[in-house]
């Protein structure tokens, strides 16, 4: 497969600026806006500035081995090396476009200690990570990840709420966000990244990493004076399994004196630093895909990304059908019917169509073959949810035979880890998904991180609280759901599963369970999050009972792509709301959504091409304030030039289909 094309690339024999001081370095992006400087004396440090005002404060880095080493400390460097690259990425998995410029400038330290320190600088963002050049396997004992404010910097974060049952680095990263002064962070708390940071000028910074192979994820903690500093699961040295005959997983019940003991010749990930000149540039940076490690696949064109049915939320609690619901054929046959009339590709089954702890324990009044034959005559593809402490033990023997029975995606869940070995299943599980041609997705794990770029099989990462939460508590609203594209999103695939069509006013937040799941914010706010939202594999979570019942807006969104071949955001603001057009093929596709304030835009047309277009829109009605429940939908025509009025009632949403006529 043909990864990127090279437009233009010149290296060079040494730094792109002259040395302006004894071990220090200076070097660009390509638009001359963003400076780094690395300073080598007794310790690594950079800097950088953003139209030549300090952004991130001189920050140290290194490594300390198990044997005393500390890679970064009085360094001697042998030599430097730079580069200008210009490529351009073609993803597999289109997230946000089908081309990804992927140009910087690159600046490498090669030191006497067997270790090299790599720099990027980007248009919008910066990244370094460590490789070395060892002949032998070594042990990490930590890594020195500091990352330095000014005491004004306001940080939007996740923080981790300990588990009663582990240690704090068990979590299912599923965070709501707080915000705080790093002057003011309290120094406890334990977040995980994507983490924003507004700086006072309004510009916005982007903490996070990517292609995390063989190694701890990095959580974030404050640090001495406003920095923060990176936070390393250690190595498990005991584990257990917890959970009895229900729902099972492995705990580490001791943990090591070390992060990673790994391979002496490797790469490590990359710590990045993205900057956003506006709140827009956040959503369309894609600096996490283009530093991960590219796929080794030949063939990729057994990947369909798609949409999919999804019960378990509702707990197939389908009314008006002539069978008793539940984990049984005719009720996953009347998904199946669902997907096909609407234009669906999938249809999940959820936790329960086995025993959950024996995949080859199938549930009794479950067919899945015969589910799966009858899906594959209305070419519908079946996907089987999988408990991560079960497929880890059966994987062979339950990957052939999902395999054999036509099986076309499979879901893993209940990691809550991060650590170097729950990385590494990680990347195992989604190998031996690909070596069959099975697809994959992934619950209960940490953010993705270019995961996709790696992986192309696995379409989507949990990793986000999500509509799940709405049967149990009032912690998903609108707010949160306007936090997500500019924090969780900014890491890569999100599946939120999104489609809940019981929805309820800021007011009538009530909770019934999983018998009647009620969702806060309109109708139409769940279903632009279908177009704002990036998942290849997106879920159709809200009751198919009510979505027969409202066959125009399924209609509608049988249409919605769930990858692009372009993406313009017209307007947004964080959190409070965002408007953007996005195309697939020859349509245009337009979403908008906000918090609780309601919102008007107006869109100019100006992308479309000559000639005269159809628009079929799907707004907030006119009384959505007092109903969530209400909707407008509207058939006309359009042209290049025009321009589109929408109103968004709070907590509301809009989206349309631009067609040629």
């Amino acid at each position: 497969m043909l990864v990127f094309r090279t437009i233009a690339l010149f290296v060079l024999s040494c730094i792109l600026t002259t040395k302006a001081i004894a071990g220090k370095y200076t070097f660009y992006s390509p638009d001359k806006k963003t400076t780094v400087v690395i300073d080598v004396q007794q310790q690594i440090t950079y800097s950088i500035l953003y139209n030549n005002k300090m952004v991130l404060l001189p920050s140290t880095i290194s490594m300390l081995l198990n044997n005393g080493e500390v890679l970064g400390k009085n360094a001697q460097v042998l030599h430097t090396g730079s580069r200008a690259v210009n490529n351009i990425l073609y993803p597999v998995l289109k997230e946000k476009s089908a081309a990804v410029p992927d140009i910087y400038t690159e600046f490498t330290m090669q030191c006497k200690e067997g270790f090299s320190v790599q720099f990027r600088a980007y248009n919008d963002g910066v990244a370094y990570r460590f490789s070395t050049q060892k002949k032998q396997p070594f042990v990490i004992t930590n890594e020195e990840a500091i990352f330095n404010f000014s005491p004004e910097a306001v940080v939007c974060f996740p923080p981790v709420k300990k588990r009663d049952d582990a240690d704090i680095f068990h979590t299912s990263f599923e965070g709501f966000y707080q915000s705080a002064r790093i002057d003011t962070l309290n120094s406890n708390l334990l977040f995980f990244s994507p983490v924003l940071i507004s700086l006072p000028d309004s510009l916005k910074i982007i903490l996070t990493e990517s292609d995390i192979i063989d190694y701890p994820g990095m959580f974030l903690q404050k640090g001495k004076g406003n920095g923060l500093t990176g936070i390393f699961a250690p190595y498990p040295a005991n584990e257990k399994v917890v959970g009895g005959d229900g729902f099972r997983q492995s705990i580490v019940t001791e943990r090591a004196n070390y992060i990673a003991t790994t391979n002496g010749n490797r790469t490590f990930p990359w710590r990045i630093i993205a900057i956003a000149p506006t709140d827009a540039s956040i959503l369309t940076n894609d600096i996490v895909y283009r530093l991960a490690t590219p796929s080794s696949l030949t063939n990729t064109s057994w990947i369909k990304p798609g949409k999919s049915t999804e019960e378990w939320i509702t707990d197939l609690n389908l009314y008006g059908v002539d069978f008793k619901a539940g984990l049984n054929t005719a009720t996953y046959k009347y998904y199946v019917d669902f997907a096909a009339r609407f234009g669906l590709n999938y249809v999940m089954l959820d936790a329960g169509w086995s025993d959950v702890n024996d995949l080859f324990a199938i549930t009794k009044g479950m067919d899945v073959k015969e589910i799966i034959r009858y899906a594959d005559e209305h070419h519908i593809g079946v996907i089987l949810w999988t408990q991560a402490e079960t497929i880890r033990r059966q994987m062979t023997a339950a990957l052939d035979s999902f395999k054999a029975w036509g099986v076309k995606i499979v879901m893993t869940d209940f990691i809550d880890r991060d650590d170097q070995k729950a990385i590494n299943f990680l990347h195992h599980f989604a190998d031996e998904c690909a070596s069959r041609e099975l697809m994959a997705m992934i619950h209960g794990a940490s953010k993705p991180a270019g995961f996709s770029r790696t992986h192309p099989n696995v379409l989507t990462r949990e990793s986000v609280a999500g509509s799940e939460y709405n049967a149990w508590s009032d912690l998903i609203n609108p707010t949160h759901d306007m936090q997500l594209p500019f924090l969780r999103m900014f890491s890569g695939t999100m599946d939120y599963e999104p489609g809940m069509l019981q929805n309820a006013t800021k007011k009538h937040a009530e909770k019934m369970g999983m018998e009647k799941v009620i969702a806060q914010g309109t109708t139409m706010h769940q279903i632009a999050m279908f177009v704002i939202y990036e998942s290849p594999l997106q879920l159709f979570s809200g009751n198919i009972s009510d979505a027969f019942r409202q066959p125009a807006l399924m209609d509608l969104f049988g249409t919605l792509p769930t990858v692009w071949d372009e993406t313009i955001i017209v307007d947004a603001k964080f959190p409070q709301y965002i408007a953007e057009a996005r195309r697939n093929g020859n349509d245009w596709f337009i979403g908008a959504m906000n918090n609780w304030t309601a919102k008007d835009f107006s869109i100019p047309l100006g992308f479309l091409g000559e000639g005269d277009y159809e628009i079929t829109e799907a707004a907030d009605g006119i009384n959505a304030e007092r109903n969530a429940n209400d909707y407008k939908m509207t058939v006309a025509s359009v042209k290049k030039g025009d321009r589109l009025s929408i109103h968004l009632a709070s907590g509301g949403g809009y989206v349309a289909r631009i067609k040629r006529k």
